[in-house]
């Protein structure tokens, strides 16, 4: 039999104290949906626009609100705060909730800029100082299938990891006339993050060697979506193992899903996530293991993110889904982007290490 790990996310008693930052789409329908079902303490809210965070203050429970994030920053009943916004000028934020003290979640993508790089290395070196941690909202972390096939991966449940496949088997979401449309590569620079992540989740311990990405149009594709609707990454590190992430365009599909595979030295996992697809099994010789899996990525994952961080704030240690770790999924999409830019040239990253995550570093800072 096989010993299943817990892989649901894990909310500590007695939590520390959060507050939300932006009131938008993503903060009304999976993070404070998650906090209430997972007994997350928000206690209170501050947006560019006053009247949807009284709105969403009123339908949650939220105590306070701020007429700016100054004044959040400022309340000291506040021990958390997630940065629910886009990406422009999310760095200012981290560093500003730094500055005041505060405990971090921050939204994904960590960066998509290359230039803000140094910067971010300093105000997270800041954070250290002060001993406040900066997590990521990379969800996808929790997504039940996957969750699962981290833990399996790390228990040496398959062996050596020896290649990962994604598949994109779903609509996109809508995308023409939005704000996304206006990100150059946008299927590699920000929607495909989470695949990127949990695939260097699962070749951790690695060096990448090369970075091949394209993008491209598709039949039928309106001429008012301005991005491409297709996209593919390849990578592969010094082990020898690879990885394989591909979006063939918007699949006219009901009934399709993300479908994954993680081919190992003695053994498969196989699963898929989305479109209630969920599921996973484990392949060891001749014995082959169905998993019946709970919750579901939207909105269990968003509880994960933070109940990571949250565990990690009360036990001390840096939270598994730290910014110091995401560094290296922010740079396999960077040298993704670059490499769509030359018409998919391999790019060869510099010292772009998989280091593994807290977990295995005994909590280590």
């Amino acid at each position: 039999m096989i010993e299943i790990p817990d892989y649901r996310p894990q909310v500590p008693t007695n939590p520390p104290r959060v507050a939300l930052v932006g009131a938008g789409s993503i903060a009304r329908t999976a993070h404070l949906p998650a906090y209430a079902e997972w007994g997350v303490p928000v206690v209170a809210i501050a947006s560019r626009t006053a009247a949807h965070a009284e709105e969403l203050a009123g339908r949650f429970g939220i105590e306070t609100v701020h007429a700016s994030v100054e004044d959040l920053l400022a309340d000291e009943s506040v021990d958390v705060v997630d940065i629910a916004t886009g990406p422009t000028g999310r760095l200012d934020l981290i560093a500003a909730a730094v500055g005041a003290g505060k405990h971090v979640l921050a939204q994904k993508p960590l960066s998509v800029d290359e230039a803000e790089l140094p910067r971010l290395r300093e105000v997270l070196a800041h954070a250290r100082e002060r001993g406040v941690r900066v997590a990521v909202n990379q969800n996808g972390r929790w997504a039940p299938a996957w969750r699962l096939a981290t833990l399996l991966v790390r228990d040496g449940a398959i062996g050596d990891v020896v290649g990962v496949t994604h598949l994109h088997d779903k609509p996109l979401p809508p995308l023409a006339g939005t704000p996304f449309d206006d990100v150059a590569h946008m299927l590699l620079a920000d929607y495909l993050v989470h695949w990127i992540d949990i695939t260097r989740c699962w070749l951790e311990g690695t060096r990448v060697t090369a970075v091949t990405a394209q993008d491209s149009r598709v039949p039928g594709q309106p001429d008012q979506a301005r991005n491409p609707w297709h996209a593919g990454i390849q990578f592969g590190v010094d082990s020898g193992a690879s990885g394989s992430l591909r979006i063939v365009g918007n699949a006219r599909t009901r009934s399709g899903g993300c479908p994954f595979w993680i081919h190992g030295t003695e053994g498969t996992l196989r699963g898929s996530v989305l479109l209630g697809s969920d599921r996973l099994e484990l392949e060891q010789g001749a014995r082959t293991t169905r998993f019946a899996l709970e919750g579901q990525w939207f909105t269990d994952g968003f509880a994960g993110a933070m109940g990571e961080l949250l565990t990690a704030v009360t036990e001390g240690r840096a939270p598994e889904n730290s910014a110091e770790h995401v560094l290296a999924t922010v740079r396999l999409g960077l040298a993704a982007v670059a490499s769509a830019d030359t018409g998919g040239m391999p790019v060869h990253p510099v010292d772009l290490v998989l280091e593994a995550a807290a977990h295995s570093r005994q909590g280590a800072e």
